[in-house]
């Protein structure tokens, strides 16, 4: 029964790398944006406001359509999006009277896509049969990690071989990938995320729940986590260190992400060993002790190495909350998924916002932005507690009845 589920959960594997593709190939290019098209550094920072913006208004909107036209049609939509994106940015700038019109456009078209996805995957995954959902999570979150350290470094090796003029062939390369597996959502099996016959919480009815805050304050807080440190990484190693942005962006957000992976990609691999809670509790306590380490060690290489062991210690916050929702609420359908993704993308905004406000506050001093982001760890850490308690307390009454 599982055999036949392994090329679905393959297709959601690559749907993750689809997702790395659309959010981190196009930060590679604003600065060719910025020469090729006169298009000012202010409306290029827009770009990835916008990307995430749209993203979360597809969070909310998904509740709505998804299991109308079911979770197939909708992955392929958002393959055929991403890869229609991806195929419009090297057309429509030059095409329409405005390049930034263009490019927004573009833009806008994979972001659905990208949006699509983040509520679709994790789904579609945990309905497959599996001997361990948390382990099959946890591996499949890995792929997000892996995507974006492939889109940077094979992007950097085709710029650096063919000329960064040459990107257009590079995003045509990169759109073959989402047009590719959307063949293979034409064929793989796809299982019901609930028992026939059962519906899913009513949004009303998971609004009302106190275990449903808490997971959702979790969601918030491991994309707050992660994000707080990896979008800054880059700026405090060539600020810190006084190394090229190259360099910086090797030092900093890509060995986060290969860290992060690695914590996602061992937990795949051995967590029926290991208890999800456990795993998040410690964690959450590395999470903690990393922010201390990159706010209050006085060596940059230090405080560097920290930001490192931070991708370690996020690794399995996002997948590790998907899963506990899934076992907690097992009812919670689409509506669950789609909000529990609108709360991480909250938090991958907000996270990097906070840190960047509150360093501007004391004179542009990141470690001081950084340390104020401890609250988010803190907070996951206390969800992690708070549900566990709720467990015991359910288990305890089950108990009783019996």
């Amino acid at each position: 029964m599982e055999n036949q589920y392994r090329k679905t959960i393959t297709a959601c594997f690559v749907g993750y790398i689809v997702q790395a593709i659309v959010n981190n190939f196009v930060p590679l290019l604003f600065l060719t944006f910025q020469r090729s098209y006169s298009v000012p550094l202010s409306q290029i920072t827009l770009l990835v406001t916008f990307n995430f913006g749209v993203q979360l208004l597809v969070d909310l909107l998904s509740v709505g359509f998804v299991d109308k036209i079911g979770y197939r049609a909708s992955m392929i939509i958002a393959h055929i999006l991403s890869a229609a994106g991806l195929i419009l940015l090297t057309i429509l700038p030059e095409a329409l009277p405005s390049p930034f019109a263009g490019i927004l456009i573009a833009v806008m078209v994979y972001a659905i896509g990208g949006g699509l996805l983040e509520v679709l995957v994790s789904p579609v995954v945990e309905a497959c049969p599996s001997d361990n959902k948390e382990k099959a999570m946890s591996m499949l979150h890995s792929f997000y990690c892996w995507g974006h350290v492939g889109v940077v470094l094979l992007s950097t090796l085709f710029f650096t071989v063919f000329g960064i003029a040459n990107w257009k062939v590079l995003a045509m390369v990169w759109a073959l990938i989402p047009l590719a597996n959307a063949f293979m959502f034409v064929k793989v099996p796809m299982a019901e995320l609930m028992e026939e016959g059962e519906e899913g919480l009513k949004l009303k009815d998971l609004l009302r729940m106190k275990l449903f805050w808490i997971l959702l304050m979790m969601m918030i807080c491991a994309g707050a986590s992660e994000q707080a440190v990896s979008q800054w990484a880059s700026t405090f190693a060539e600020k810190g260190l006084g190394i090229s942005k190259t360099a910086g962006d090797l030092a900093g957000p890509m060995a986060f992400a290969i860290l992060m992976g690695t914590s996602r990609a061992f937990y795949g691999k051995f967590g029926e060993r290991i208890k999800l809670d456990k795993f998040m509790i410690y964690s959450s306590c590395l999470c903690i002790l990393s922010y201390l380490g990159i706010a209050l060690l006085p060596i940059p290489q230090l405080s560097l190495a920290a930001c490192a062991v931070c991708g370690l210690s996020v690794g399995i916050m996002w997948p590790g909350s998907f899963s506990k929702a899934a076992a907690a609420l097992p009812k919670g359908g689409t509506a669950m998924f789609a909000l529990l993704a609108l709360g991480g993308d909250v938090g991958c905004s907000g996270g990097p916002t906070v840190v960047g406000m509150v360093s501007s506050l004391f004179e542009d001093n990141l470690k001081m932005g950084i340390l104020a982001g401890i609250v988010f760890p803190v907070l996951l850490l206390t969800g992690i507690i708070l549900c566990g308690k709720i467990k015991m307390k359910q288990e305890n009454g089950k108990i009783g009845e019996a």
